[in-house]
């Protein structure tokens, strides 16, 4: 099990990050889009990361043939095959939720699987409401767990489901579904979630609309009549990356980072609006918007107050690990709150986090559905990642100020194989067994 030591930062910095990681959730989709067209789809500055490369393996075992490089072309097969062996989605709840919806309108037989970790993760969220329209798909623990059988059809039926939660993965699932049904179906969310899946099906020529209605977000979603226009596409850099080096700045007063070419959808830079709440400077220069707006965000450190985040929970839950390292340095006390939803990623984030924000010194109060951080000072530790990449990341960049040793840092490949080799850009940090 490998482990990173990580040296404090003595003094500020300023410097500008043109190398962030390409946008998981959007090279997930792009990948998978492609598919529901007929004509080849170019996707430039695609994540080549553990996970997304899952998902490129399956789009292969699918059926479409794919020429990598600097420029990924995949041409889509007239039909999709039945794959004669697992579909391995790695580490990826997004991978595995959103095939799960894509694959049950698809004649076939498909078996989806994955890491350790993905195959504790809960999958009734998306294969209880799948099954309700049709859809075949069975699991462990009738159906909630990996690996998952999906047995496709072609009959799926129109529906109109009401989320309990606003979830990403859960809509995405569902209007994947929505596109092969008998008629036109209609999806609401409490909230408005990331909104990826609208967008760039749209951008390929899909008759889907949203709005809000009586305080809900609702998305209405038309059968397809042929097949979608091809994806032409330069992915963006993740802002959920892009955030572990914006806490880096706004933890050491004085320092400044300049991000590039991020995309600047509104429900992912919920986590940098918070940042400048707390007192870090924050701008933001958009240079483009064709399927996502894209642009630059400066972040510079400023001394931090203490804030509550309760609303708009899933446009920042990823973010919020990193965010409790700005909570455990600011004056006062912040809260998270409604973010139950933690408990369900790649570990117990809430547990993770409580846990080793204690092993630092810090003082915490765990809740249900979020936590109570009391700033103070951050002392060394040795971290438990939990086989969690945005943990480890998260107290990666703790080290800043107090040095620290994370455990199990495999992971981190999972969604930003370049996460090491910029920090070293900041501060010493060694790797080792």
């Amino acid at each position: 099990m490998s482990r990173l030591k990580i040296a404090p930062k003595k003094d500020s910095f300023n410097i500008e990050i043109a190398e962030i990681a390409p946008d998981k959730s959007i090279s997930h989709r792009a990948a998978m889009f492609s598919l529901l067209s007929d004509k080849p789809s170019k996707i430039r500055n695609f994540l080549k990361a553990e996970d997304t490369l899952n998902t490129l393996q399956i789009v292969k075992k699918l059926g479409a043939k794919v020429e990598e490089g600097d420029v990924i072309k995949i041409e889509p097969p007239k039909n999709i095959v039945e794959p004669d062996d697992v579909l391995d989605c790695g580490n990826s709840g997004t991978g595995m939720r959103l095939y799960c919806g894509f694959l049950a309108g698809v004649e076939g037989f498909f078996v989806l699987s994955g890491d350790k970790y993905l195959r504790n993760r809960p999958m009734a969220r998306v294969a209880k409401p799948l099954r309700s329209i049709g859809a075949k798909i069975d699991g462990r623990e009738e159906g909630n767990k990996a690996p998952l059988a999906i047995r496709g059809n072609t009959y799926l039926e129109s529906f109109f489901y009401e989320s309990p939660i606003a979830s990403a993965q859960v809509k995405s699932a569902l209007i994947l579904a929505g596109l092969r049904a008998k008629e036109a179906s209609s999806y609401s969310e409490p909230e408005l979630s990331r909104d990826h899946t609208e967008r760039m099906l749209r951008g390929m020529g899909a008759n889907i609309k949203s709005e809000y209605r009586h305080g809900k977000y609702f998305v209405e979603i038309e059968p397809l009549k042929a097949p979608l226009e091809p994806l032409d596409i330069t992915i963006p850099s993740d802002p959920s990356s892009a955030f572990f080096f914006a806490v880096a700045a706004a933890i050491m007063p004085g320092s400044c980072v300049l991000l590039k070419n991020i995309t600047l959808n509104p429900t992912r830079i919920e986590a940098f609006k918070v940042l400048q709440k707390m007192g870090a400077k924050v701008e933001y220069m958009q240079k483009e918007n064709i399927y996502e707006p894209i642009g630059d965000i400066r972040v510079c450190g400023e001394k931090l107050q203490g804030v509550e985040v309760s609303e708009h929970i899933s446009w920042l839950i990823d973010e919020l690990p990193a965010l409790a390292i700005a909570m455990a340095v600011a004056e006062g006390v912040s809260r998270v709150k409604n973010a139950k939803e933690l408990r369900v990623k790649e570990s117990d984030r809430i547990k993770s986090v409580v846990e080793n924000l204690r092993k630092c010194g810090i003082s915490v109060e765990e809740y249900e559905d979020g936590y109570e951080i009391r700033g103070g000072k951050l002392q060394k530790a040795v971290i438990d990642s939990y086989g969690d990449h945005r943990i480890a990341m998260s107290f990666a960049i703790a080290g800043l100020l107090a040095g620290m040793e994370i455990e199990d840092i495999e992971c981190i490949a999972t969604s930003f194989p370049n996460f090491v080799e910029l920090l070293q850009k900041i501060t010493e940090v060694e790797r080792g067994d």
